[in-house]
């Protein structure tokens, strides 16, 4: 494996089809994208899938995505005909904790809430990441202050591996564009106030004005909105997506 800047440099002048090609043929078996379904992924989903780009598409099945969400899932698998693969959480870890807590546990502290995250989505993916080199993500830089010091290609300690995140310059007009372009289909709840679209209990419609982060575990302080999908760690930051 390279490192950052002689990987950046490869890239340097391509298109962001050619550098998906170019990482695809560079980190063949070893390269990822995972995608939530959302604006963003479904744009990269598109890229990859119409492109037929050899990159591994997955999704985690957390048990609790929105009606919209396994909709636009399904109709992705006819569309394009390509496979996307699902994680799910352990069994026994899922069963322990709602038959100790709940299933509902979440609303109750930050520390339930971040347990239940850790079951439903980061073990999961530790699953799907384990033995790639290059993890595809929809990450774009205007969407949180935490990711204005962040690039296009990065290094993610924990996960050990390589993160590049092809869309990462687009504006959401440059995604919506995009989509309406190419005719994608996409998460019509996005259409109804919800920019980031996770789990249906634990995540709402933002209200104008207010911020892009707001409609996530909105009972929550603040400071403490994460889950670690995509932790800096290095830097002590966390971006969730």
């Amino acid at each position: 494996m390279g490192n950052l800047a002689d990987i950046q440099a490869e890239l340097s002048g391509l298109n962001t089809v050619d550098k998906l090609k170019y990482l695809a043929d560079k980190y063949a078996g070893t390269i990822i994208f995972s995608t939530s379904f959302g604006w963003e992924d479904q744009a990269i989903t598109h890229l990859i899938f119409s492109n037929n780009i050899p990159i591994k598409v997955f999704t985690l099945e957390t048990g609790r995505l929105f009606p919209e969400t396994y909709y636009v899932w399904n109709r992705t698998l006819e569309i394009y005909n390509k496979p996307i693969h699902a994680y799910y959480p352990q069994n026994e870890l899922l069963q322990d904790m709602v038959n100790a807590k709940g299933p509902n546990s979440f609303y109750e502290s930050v520390e339930n809430r971040k347990e239940c995250c850790y079951i439903r989505k980061i073990e999961p993916l530790k699953r799907a990441l384990k033995g790639n080199e290059i993890w595809i993500t929809g990450i774009r830089a205007e969407q949180s202050a935490n990711r204005e010091d962040m690039h296009d290609l990065e290094w993610d300690e924990g996960n050990q591996l390589t993160k590049f995140h092809p869309i990462f310059d687009w504006t959401l007009d440059d995604v919506k564009s995009y989509i309406k372009e190419n005719n994608i289909v996409y998460n019509t709840l996005h259409d109804k106030g919800f920019p980031s679209i996770g789990c249906a209990p634990c995540t709402r419609a933002v209200q104008p004005g207010e911020d892009f982060r707001a409609g996530r575990w909105w009972w929550e302080d603040q400071s403490k909105k994460e889950c670690g999908l995509h932790a800096t760690e290095a830097e002590g930051k966390v971006v969730e997506s």
